[in-house]
């Protein structure tokens, strides 16, 4: 009952704004199409309002799922036309709080005291009330100030049925309409699907600040609130209450006087090192969730807030995109074509010089303006739109990146209109790649991965070994068999002396580097001791190597 009750509220909301302008009507099958037709929507008139806006009144109307799916919508421009996805960016969490007393009954239900024995105070007003939870001021016993987040009761079996609901109409988009294979809507809402389950188990989020705070410990750029564990569980989420002007309040930034050039150049420092040396990144950095340290004006700080959605990236996708990035820059559009078919973003059989061609097209008259008056983050809208011609498939692992790039470069032009965020990055990718692929990444990669070598070494033996056994009896006499394993012995004694000359060249590689590049030299100084037993250990590899 509940069910048909929710499918006929959203139902209601779906006629009452006329959304049927969305659904591909003539590409779907006859009867289909008729019974679209004599629908009972058409019995309501056409409400004035543009498409964007009765999309975004109807998906408010309808709750805090739905309003979350918008706005993370807003962000996938490679889906929506600008005007849709403009009207859902202004998208707001307008979600009614819930009673101070149920939150107050989660709270002793999941750490199993009264509020009255865990707090000294306790605000019964909440701060704020979001999508799926809201957050109370709270004092601890030993007066630490704190913030109390309580995930909204109900929320997940409200969300399990309006995902059953979206993934229909999903289903039915790819299957009937031209571009749903393309822009794979099931995935789309398979994405929202685990960002809005990890944004209900509190405890995620706070493992999520955890890891983000270690990699910023003591940084000039941002700072990360502490996570009280003993008050956090899955439905409430204890953290040090952190106080600053929201970085949306320009007047009051200015008021304090605080170098504003300084922070915008440093929320893209801050992105551009999440995603590259940590490949763990904040992806939810609207400015509801970012205030500004004044403490020191001419060199403010970033406080962050709601860790509940990160993003990474896999080192192929971080080279891939960094290599682009920079090929952008130097304006090698063939090298930017080459590496959209390496990578798999558009078909192995695009041809490249139609592909280079349609990208020049783009970026010339781009390139053509002063950096200051180019916009990065739309920039990358541009050239998806034109790689949707050369069927270049929606890549879930770069959503949440081209969302956060957008709201940082939206922030720093806020803040810093003449913010010139290419110049920016351009020198961090460079020093990345550098580092990446030069004498330090060399040497890193021999560290991270020699150590693993040599403990699988000795299984290597009995591994073939093992392969051999069960080779006896496959033969049609034993006198096969045993010449057969004969050679394969031979054959893997000749694979293992290659095999540890192999290891042993890497290392002498790394010794040479060691003697001639100076930072090299500065991390030889400073390598732990088992690092030079592995140089050690393979030097007695040479010499079994050469037997």
């Amino acid at each position: 009952m509940t069910r048909l009750q929710r499918m006929f509220r959203i139902s209601w909301v779906f006629c009452r704004y006329r959304l049927d302008i969305f659904l591909p009507i003539a590409e779907l099958p006859g009867p289909l199409k008729l019974f679209f037709l004599l629908a009972p929507w058409h019995l309501f008139p056409q409400p004035k309002l543009d498409r964007g806006d009765r999309l975004r009144l109807a998906l408010e109307e309808l709750g805090p799922v739905f309003v979350k799916f918008g706005q993370i919508l807003s962000t996938r421009r490679d889906l929506l036309p600008d005007d849709m996805a403009d009207s859902l960016k202004t998208l707001q969490d307008r979600v009614p709080p819930f009673p101070s007393d149920v939150a107050r009954n989660i709270i002793e239900k999941s750490l199993g005291a009264p509020v009255s024995e865990l707090f000294k105070e306790f605000s019964a007003a909440p701060l704020a009330s979001a999508s799926v939870a809201q957050v109370h001021a709270a004092t601890l016993l030993n007066g630490q100030e704190v913030v109390v987040k309580v995930l909204r009761p109900g929320i997940e079996k409200v969300i399990h049925q309006d995902l059953a609901l979206m993934y229909l109409m999903a289903n039915l988009l790819e299957k009937y309409w031209t571009e749903g294979k393309r822009l794979h809507p099931v995935d789309v809402v398979a994405d929202y699907d685990s960002t809005i389950h990890d944004e209900l188990d509190l405890q995620r989020e706070a493992a999520n600040a955890s890891q983000l705070r270690r990699n910023f410990e003591n940084s000039p750029l941002i700072y990360i609130p502490f996570i009280d564990w003993d008050y956090t569980r899955k439905s409430v989420m204890v953290m040090e209450r952190i106080h600053g002007i929201p970085i949306a309040d320009v007047p009051a930034l200015k008021a304090a006087g605080v170098n504003l050039k300084v922070l915008a150049e440093k929320g893209v420092e801050i992105f551009f090192t999440q995603v590259f040396r940590d490949s763990f990144f904040h992806a939810d950095m609207h400015p509801g969730n970012i205030f500004v340290d004044v403490s020191n004006p001419a060199d403010p700080k970033y406080i962050a807030i709601d860790f509940g959605i990160v993003g990474t990236l896999a080192p192929d996708d971080q080279s891939y995109l960094a290599r682009n990035l920079l090929a952008f820059f130097r304006r090698d559009y063939r090298q930017v074509a080459q590496l959209h078919i390496q990578s798999g973003w558009v078909p192995p059989d695009t041809r490249v010089n139609e592909f280079e061609a349609a990208i020049r097209t783009v970026c010339e008259p781009i390139f053509e303006k002063p950096l200051k008056d180019i916009s990065f983050g739309h920039f990358l809208l541009r050239l998806f739109q034109t790689a949707r011609r050369f069927n270049m498939e929606v890549q879930p692992q770069l959503v949440l990146l081209q969302k956060t790039l957008l709201n940082v470069e939206g922030l720093g032009r806020q803040l810093y209109p003449e913010l010139d965020l290419w110049s920016t990055a351009q020198p961090f990718l460079e020093s990345w790649m550098r580092k990446r692929i030069g004498p330090a990444g060399l040497i890193k990669s021999l560290q991270t991965h020699l150590p693993s070598w040599l403990e699988q070494s000795p299984e290597m033996p009995q591994l073939v070994h093992d392969a051999l056994l069960q080779l006896r009896g496959a033969g049609p006499t034993e006198k096969q068999n045993q010449d057969t394993l004969a050679l394969l012995r031979e054959q893997q004694r000749r694979t293992d002396r290659r095999w540890r000359r192999g290891i042993t060249a890497l290392a002498l590689v790394a010794a040479a580097i060691i003697g001639t590049q100076p930072e090299a030299l500065m991390w030889a100084e400073n390598a732990p001791l088992w690092t030079w037993a592995l140089l050690a250990a393979s030097g007695v590899l040479v010499i079994r190597g050469s037997r």
